[in-house]
Protein backbone atom coordinates (compact mmCIF):
# COMPACT_ATOMS: atom_id res chain seq x y z
CA UNK A 1 0.00 0.00 0.00
CA UNK A 2 1.09 3.62 -1.08
CA UNK A 3 2.02 5.36 2.22
CA UNK A 4 -0.11 8.03 1.25
CA UNK A 5 -3.22 5.63 1.33
CA UNK A 6 -1.80 3.93 4.75
CA UNK A 7 -1.29 7.62 6.46
CA UNK A 8 -5.30 8.24 5.22
CA UNK A 9 -6.10 5.10 6.60
CA UNK A 10 -4.39 5.52 9.45
CA UNK A 11 -5.71 8.67 10.39
CA UNK A 12 -9.25 7.70 9.76
CA UNK A 13 -8.99 4.03 12.32
CA UNK A 14 -9.58 5.84 15.58
CA UNK A 15 -12.49 7.49 14.20
CA UNK A 16 -14.41 4.20 12.76
CA UNK A 17 -16.77 2.58 14.49
CA UNK A 18 -16.43 -0.93 15.75
CA UNK A 19 -17.52 -3.55 13.24
CA UNK A 20 -19.59 -6.33 14.40
CA UNK A 21 -20.12 -9.45 13.35
CA UNK A 22 -23.25 -12.00 14.71
CA UNK A 23 -23.08 -9.68 18.08
CA UNK A 24 -19.56 -9.60 18.61
CA UNK A 25 -17.69 -6.81 18.17
CA UNK A 26 -13.93 -6.97 16.13
CA UNK A 27 -11.52 -5.45 18.42
CA UNK A 28 -9.53 -2.41 16.99
CA UNK A 29 -6.24 -2.85 18.54
CA UNK A 30 -3.62 -2.51 16.34
CA UNK A 31 -2.41 -6.46 16.67
CA UNK A 32 -6.25 -7.47 16.03
CA UNK A 33 -7.82 -5.47 12.91
CA UNK A 34 -5.48 -3.68 10.20
CA UNK A 35 -6.30 -3.33 6.75
CA UNK A 36 -5.73 -5.29 3.35
CA UNK A 37 -2.63 -4.47 0.84
CA UNK A 38 -3.86 -3.50 -2.73
CA UNK A 39 -1.73 -4.74 -5.80
CA UNK A 40 -1.18 -3.05 -8.75
CA UNK A 41 -2.68 -6.08 -11.50
CA UNK A 42 0.10 -4.65 -14.08
CA UNK A 43 3.03 -6.65 -12.02
CA UNK A 44 4.20 -9.44 -13.53
CA UNK A 45 2.28 -12.69 -13.57
CA UNK A 46 5.23 -14.95 -11.40
CA UNK A 47 5.17 -12.02 -8.96
CA UNK A 48 1.40 -12.15 -8.68
CA UNK A 49 1.51 -15.77 -7.95
CA UNK A 50 3.80 -15.28 -5.39
CA UNK A 51 1.85 -12.89 -3.20
CA UNK A 52 -0.99 -14.55 -3.64
CA UNK A 53 0.85 -17.91 -2.20
CA UNK A 54 2.56 -15.46 0.48
CA UNK A 55 -0.44 -13.72 1.94
CA UNK A 56 -3.83 -16.03 0.47
CA UNK A 57 -5.22 -13.10 -1.33
CA UNK A 58 -5.04 -10.01 -4.28
CA UNK A 59 -6.63 -7.23 -4.09
CA UNK A 60 -7.12 -5.63 -7.14
CA UNK A 61 -8.34 -1.83 -7.41
CA UNK A 62 -10.04 -0.75 -10.48
CA UNK A 63 -9.29 -4.13 -12.28
CA UNK A 64 -12.61 -3.54 -13.79
CA UNK A 65 -14.50 -0.34 -15.72
CA UNK A 66 -16.66 1.23 -12.91
CA UNK A 67 -19.33 2.61 -14.69
CA UNK A 68 -19.77 -1.26 -15.92
CA UNK A 69 -19.85 -2.10 -12.42
CA UNK A 70 -21.97 0.57 -11.33
CA UNK A 71 -24.61 0.03 -14.31
CA UNK A 72 -25.06 -3.81 -13.38
CA UNK A 73 -25.68 -2.77 -9.99
CA UNK A 74 -28.27 -0.42 -11.39
CA UNK A 75 -30.01 -3.48 -13.30
CA UNK A 76 -29.77 -5.78 -10.25
CA UNK A 77 -31.85 -3.18 -8.58
CA UNK A 78 -34.20 -2.47 -11.16
CA UNK A 79 -35.08 -5.77 -11.31
CA UNK A 80 -35.73 -6.17 -7.39
CA UNK A 81 -37.40 -2.56 -6.76
CA UNK A 82 -40.96 -4.53 -6.81
CA UNK A 83 -40.10 -7.11 -4.17
CA UNK A 84 -39.96 -3.74 -1.24
CA UNK A 85 -35.95 -4.37 -0.85
CA UNK A 86 -35.89 -0.40 -2.27
CA UNK A 87 -37.33 2.36 -1.56
CA UNK A 88 -40.17 3.19 -3.95
CA UNK A 89 -39.11 5.89 -6.62
CA UNK A 90 -35.76 6.08 -5.60
CA UNK A 91 -32.42 5.50 -8.18
CA UNK A 92 -31.79 1.91 -8.27
CA UNK A 93 -27.99 2.19 -8.43
CA UNK A 94 -28.15 4.17 -5.10
CA UNK A 95 -29.88 0.93 -3.92
CA UNK A 96 -31.09 2.72 -0.71
CA UNK A 97 -32.57 0.19 1.50
CA UNK A 98 -36.67 0.10 1.93
CA UNK A 99 -38.01 1.36 5.81
CA UNK A 100 -40.29 -1.28 5.55
CA UNK A 101 -39.97 -5.59 5.29
CA UNK A 102 -39.78 -6.81 1.85
CA UNK A 103 -41.23 -9.88 0.70
CA UNK A 104 -38.43 -12.08 1.17
CA UNK A 105 -40.65 -15.33 -0.89
CA UNK A 106 -39.99 -12.40 -3.96
CA UNK A 107 -36.60 -11.14 -3.66
CA UNK A 108 -35.27 -15.10 -3.30
CA UNK A 109 -37.18 -16.21 -6.27
CA UNK A 110 -36.19 -13.04 -8.25
CA UNK A 111 -32.53 -13.26 -7.27
CA UNK A 112 -32.51 -16.89 -8.27
CA UNK A 113 -33.73 -15.52 -11.75
CA UNK A 114 -30.87 -12.88 -12.34
CA UNK A 115 -28.41 -15.37 -11.53
CA UNK A 116 -29.60 -17.88 -14.24
CA UNK A 117 -29.60 -14.55 -16.90
CA UNK A 118 -27.53 -13.87 -19.91
CA UNK A 119 -26.58 -10.14 -18.09
CA UNK A 120 -25.40 -11.55 -15.08
CA UNK A 121 -23.05 -14.00 -16.84
CA UNK A 122 -21.97 -11.89 -18.83
CA UNK A 123 -20.92 -9.29 -16.02
CA UNK A 124 -19.15 -12.38 -14.71
CA UNK A 125 -17.33 -13.26 -17.83
CA UNK A 126 -15.83 -9.89 -18.74
CA UNK A 127 -12.72 -10.35 -20.80
CA UNK A 128 -10.10 -8.69 -18.73
CA UNK A 129 -11.18 -10.73 -16.14
CA UNK A 130 -11.45 -14.31 -17.85
CA UNK A 131 -7.97 -13.33 -19.85
CA UNK A 132 -6.42 -12.81 -16.73
CA UNK A 133 -7.40 -16.43 -15.00
CA UNK A 134 -5.97 -18.07 -17.96
CA UNK A 135 -2.85 -16.52 -17.10
CA UNK A 136 -2.71 -16.36 -13.90
CA UNK A 137 -4.05 -20.41 -13.68
CA UNK A 138 -1.56 -21.18 -16.07
CA UNK A 139 -4.23 -22.72 -18.75
CA UNK A 140 -7.32 -22.41 -19.60
CA UNK A 141 -9.65 -20.99 -16.92
CA UNK A 142 -12.96 -22.85 -15.83
CA UNK A 143 -15.74 -20.81 -14.41
CA UNK A 144 -17.92 -22.73 -11.98
CA UNK A 145 -21.48 -22.63 -12.85
CA UNK A 146 -22.55 -21.80 -9.64
CA UNK A 147 -21.87 -18.61 -8.93
CA UNK A 148 -22.90 -16.30 -6.09
CA UNK A 149 -24.87 -12.99 -6.16
CA UNK A 150 -25.67 -11.50 -2.25
CA UNK A 151 -27.17 -8.05 -1.38
CA UNK A 152 -27.19 -7.49 2.85
CA UNK A 153 -29.56 -4.79 4.37
CA UNK A 154 -28.09 -2.20 6.69
CA UNK A 155 -28.67 -3.61 10.15
CA UNK A 156 -29.13 -7.17 9.49
CA UNK A 157 -27.51 -8.88 12.49
CA UNK A 158 -26.89 -12.54 11.03
CA UNK A 159 -24.08 -12.32 8.66
CA UNK A 160 -21.89 -15.07 6.89
CA UNK A 161 -19.81 -16.24 9.72
CA UNK A 162 -15.82 -17.06 9.46
CA UNK A 163 -15.33 -20.15 6.93
CA UNK A 164 -12.94 -21.20 3.90
CA UNK A 165 -13.95 -22.38 1.16
CA UNK A 166 -12.66 -25.49 0.25
CA UNK A 167 -15.19 -26.71 2.56
CA UNK A 168 -18.07 -26.47 -0.02
CA UNK A 169 -16.09 -27.68 -2.87
CA UNK A 170 -14.14 -30.91 -1.47
CA UNK A 171 -15.16 -33.11 -4.80
CA UNK A 172 -12.88 -31.42 -6.66
CA UNK A 173 -9.79 -29.88 -7.13
CA UNK A 174 -8.15 -28.04 -4.48
CA UNK A 175 -6.80 -25.79 -6.82
CA UNK A 176 -9.51 -23.15 -6.63
CA UNK A 177 -9.58 -19.52 -6.87
CA UNK A 178 -11.97 -16.94 -5.62
CA UNK A 179 -13.07 -14.24 -7.23
CA UNK A 180 -14.96 -11.89 -4.84
CA UNK A 181 -16.23 -8.24 -6.45
CA UNK A 182 -18.48 -5.58 -5.18
CA UNK A 183 -21.00 -4.53 -7.27
CA UNK A 184 -20.71 -0.94 -5.69
CA UNK A 185 -18.84 1.32 -3.76
CA UNK A 186 -18.64 -1.04 0.44
CA UNK A 187 -17.01 1.25 2.68
CA UNK A 188 -15.64 -0.60 5.58
CA UNK A 189 -18.81 0.30 7.29
CA UNK A 190 -20.76 -1.32 5.15
CA UNK A 191 -19.51 -4.74 5.93
CA UNK A 192 -17.99 -6.17 3.16
CA UNK A 193 -15.51 -9.39 3.67
CA UNK A 194 -12.88 -9.61 6.04
CA UNK A 195 -9.90 -11.71 6.22
CA UNK A 196 -8.46 -13.36 8.89
CA UNK A 197 -5.11 -12.87 7.75
CA UNK A 198 -2.19 -15.45 7.50
CA UNK A 199 -5.54 -17.82 7.91
CA UNK A 200 -4.81 -19.89 4.23
CA UNK A 201 -2.15 -22.02 6.21
CA UNK A 202 -4.41 -22.21 9.25
CA UNK A 203 -6.89 -23.28 7.08
CA UNK A 204 -5.13 -25.70 5.18
CA UNK A 205 -3.93 -27.38 8.61
CA UNK A 206 -7.65 -27.27 9.25
CA UNK A 207 -8.10 -29.46 6.13
CA UNK A 208 -5.95 -31.79 6.88
CA UNK A 209 -6.96 -32.61 10.07
CA UNK A 210 -10.60 -33.40 8.75
CA UNK A 211 -9.08 -35.84 6.39
CA UNK A 212 -7.69 -37.24 9.39
CA UNK A 213 -10.69 -37.45 10.98
CA UNK A 214 -13.03 -38.27 8.30
CA UNK A 215 -10.56 -40.97 6.80
CA UNK A 216 -13.81 -43.42 7.58
CA UNK A 217 -16.44 -41.78 6.22
CA UNK A 218 -18.23 -42.26 2.90
CA UNK A 219 -17.10 -40.56 -0.40
CA UNK A 220 -20.59 -38.48 0.03
CA UNK A 221 -20.26 -37.70 3.79
CA UNK A 222 -16.61 -37.35 3.19
CA UNK A 223 -17.35 -34.21 0.63
CA UNK A 224 -20.03 -32.68 2.36
CA UNK A 225 -20.10 -29.29 5.10
CA UNK A 226 -22.72 -30.55 6.63
CA UNK A 227 -21.54 -33.96 8.41
CA UNK A 228 -20.46 -35.35 11.56
CA UNK A 229 -16.83 -33.72 11.79
CA UNK A 230 -17.87 -30.09 10.69
CA UNK A 231 -19.65 -27.43 12.56
CA UNK A 232 -23.11 -26.20 11.86
CA UNK A 233 -23.37 -25.29 8.04
CA UNK A 234 -19.75 -25.71 7.75
CA UNK A 235 -18.59 -22.58 9.73
CA UNK A 236 -14.92 -22.36 11.36
CA UNK A 237 -16.92 -19.75 13.78
CA UNK A 238 -19.08 -17.45 14.75
CA UNK A 239 -17.27 -15.50 16.96
CA UNK A 240 -14.55 -13.54 15.29
CA UNK A 241 -13.19 -11.30 17.96
CA UNK A 242 -12.22 -15.15 19.16
CA UNK A 243 -10.33 -15.78 16.41
CA UNK A 244 -8.41 -13.48 16.11
CA UNK A 245 -7.37 -13.91 19.93
CA UNK A 246 -6.74 -17.96 19.30
CA UNK A 247 -4.42 -17.32 16.21
CA UNK A 248 -2.73 -14.02 17.44
CA UNK A 249 -3.94 -12.72 14.37
CA UNK A 250 -5.57 -9.64 13.05
CA UNK A 251 -9.09 -9.21 10.66
CA UNK A 252 -8.09 -7.11 7.91
CA UNK A 253 -10.51 -5.16 6.26
CA UNK A 254 -10.81 -2.76 3.01
CA UNK A 255 -12.99 0.04 1.17
CA UNK A 256 -13.67 -1.48 -1.67
CA UNK A 257 -14.85 0.37 -4.90
CA UNK A 258 -17.12 -0.43 -7.80
CA UNK A 259 -14.06 -2.23 -10.24
CA UNK A 260 -12.39 -3.62 -7.63
CA UNK A 261 -12.17 -7.62 -7.57
CA UNK A 262 -10.36 -9.75 -4.68
CA UNK A 263 -8.69 -13.18 -5.21
CA UNK A 264 -8.59 -15.42 -2.31
CA UNK A 265 -7.12 -18.92 -1.72
CA UNK A 266 -9.78 -21.34 -0.93
CA UNK A 267 -7.91 -21.97 2.44
CA UNK A 268 -8.20 -18.32 3.39
CA UNK A 269 -10.46 -17.58 6.43
CA UNK A 270 -13.03 -15.01 5.74
CA UNK A 271 -16.26 -13.59 7.03
CA UNK A 272 -18.52 -10.26 6.46
CA UNK A 273 -19.26 -7.48 9.43
CA UNK A 274 -22.81 -5.80 9.58
CA UNK A 275 -23.46 -3.39 7.09
CA UNK A 276 -24.23 -0.35 9.16
CA UNK A 277 -24.27 2.53 6.20
CA UNK A 278 -25.28 5.66 7.12
CA UNK A 279 -26.79 6.56 3.74
CA UNK A 280 -28.82 2.96 4.32
CA UNK A 281 -27.64 1.12 1.29
CA UNK A 282 -28.06 -2.19 0.39
CA UNK A 283 -24.44 -3.76 -0.04
CA UNK A 284 -23.81 -6.16 -3.39
CA UNK A 285 -21.40 -8.14 -4.31
CA UNK A 286 -21.01 -11.11 -6.36
CA UNK A 287 -18.68 -14.40 -5.54
CA UNK A 288 -17.53 -17.09 -8.50
CA UNK A 289 -15.03 -19.44 -8.56
CA UNK A 290 -12.00 -20.58 -11.06
CA UNK A 291 -9.99 -23.01 -11.63
CA UNK A 292 -8.28 -25.20 -14.20
CA UNK A 293 -10.03 -26.63 -16.63
CA UNK A 294 -7.77 -29.65 -16.58
CA UNK A 295 -8.16 -30.30 -12.89
CA UNK A 296 -10.61 -32.46 -11.50
CA UNK A 297 -14.24 -30.72 -11.10
CA UNK A 298 -16.86 -30.78 -8.19
CA UNK A 299 -19.95 -31.68 -9.96
CA UNK A 300 -21.91 -30.37 -7.28
CA UNK A 301 -21.04 -27.27 -8.67
CA UNK A 302 -21.71 -27.77 -12.17
CA UNK A 303 -26.32 -26.48 -11.61
CA UNK A 304 -26.55 -22.93 -10.95
CA UNK A 305 -27.35 -21.35 -7.14
CA UNK A 306 -30.26 -21.98 -5.39
CA UNK A 307 -31.08 -21.42 -2.28
CA UNK A 308 -31.30 -24.24 -0.17
CA UNK A 309 -28.85 -26.02 -2.12
CA UNK A 310 -26.94 -27.25 0.74
CA UNK A 311 -23.63 -26.20 -0.41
Amino acid sequence: MSGSLRSVLDEASPRLAPLEANGKILSMAPDRFGYLEPTDAATDIATLREQYQEHGYLWFKGFLKRQDVLDFRAWVFAHLMDTGLLQPGSDPVMGLAAKTEADKSLADRRLMALVRSVTYEGFCTQPRLASFMDEFLQGISYLHKRKIMRFTRPNTGVVTPAHYDLVYLRGGTSRIVTAWIPIGDVPIDMGGLVYLEGSHRIGADMEKEFAIKSAALSPEERISAFNKNMTEGGWVSKDLPDMAERFKTRWLAADYEAGDVVLHSPYMIHASTTNRDSNGRLRLSTDIRYQNVEDEIDARWGNHWSLGDML
